[in-house]
């Protein structure tokens, strides 16, 4: 090869790349418009701060949408204490009745009572995001099993006092919350009696807190239909 050429292949090698990059960019996201549930694929845009509950609502809405699930009514998982003359809010009992599927039409759990229960088929295979992959647990060189809740094993709301929902889902600093591990066998108990849905809590509010503990500011969220 001369030096004359050299420079001319590198060029076209560099144009190939960047066309397949941008192509890549471009293509359209997996659809799966049968969905009932997933794990969010990212994080809100402040930590465990979404504004509130409808806020995370709002995040699972986006994610269903841009998966071609938009038009069911998603609730994300989550709890709120009372607090501030507003009664707690239990995450079991704003998210419909189910059964719930998740992107590969895997049956999560047929009704609440079985999503509570030792038959819980969320595990780190099933629980799957939205858009059809899994997410990292803890045998994942980045793991980010910790999903935000909120709530007891039972799916209930914590009583007021410690904080256990980073300000009701208002608060991106000082706080806590509490978390599940989606990576759970089967969705039973582990150590401690930790379940995929009330583990352990945080370390604050903050991204750098929630990943600092194994997690990513994740949600688990329900289609209420």
């Amino acid at each position: 090869m001369s030096k004359h050429t050299r420079p001319i292949i590198l060029a076209a090698m560099a144009a190939s790349l960047a066309w397949s990059n941008a192509a890549y960019a471009q293509q359209p996201p997996p659809q799966f418009p049968d969905m009932t549930f997933f794990i969010t694929s990212k994080s809100g845009p402040d930590g465990a701060n979404f504004g509130g509950i409808q806020g995370a609502d709002n995040h699972c809405k986006a994610l269903a949408t841009r998966a071609g699930a938009g038009n069911k009514t998603w609730r994300a998982y989550l709890s709120t204490q009372a607090a501030g003359g507003k009664p707690a809010i239990n995450a079991r009992d704003r998210i419909g009745r189910g059964p719930w599927l998740n992107s590969a039409g895997v049956q999560v759990a047929a009704n609440v009572d079985e999503l509570h229960s030792a038959a819980s088929k969320i595990n780190v295979e099933i629980g799957r995001s939205e858009n059809g992959r899994r997410i990292p647990g803890r045998q994942f060189v980045v793991n980010q099993h910790d999903i935000l809740t909120g709530s007891t094993a039972d799916g209930r709301a914590f009583p007021p006092g410690k904080d256990m929902t980073c300000g009701n889902w208002t608060k991106s600093a000082d706080g806590t919350a509490q978390i599940g591990h989606h990576d759970r066998m089967s969705g039973r108990p582990g150590p401690a009696g930790k379940t995929w849905n009330s583990a352990h809590i945080t370390r604050g509010c903050s991204a750098e807190k929630l990943k600092s503990s194994g997690g990513a500011g994740l949600l688990y969220c329900f289609a209420a239909q």
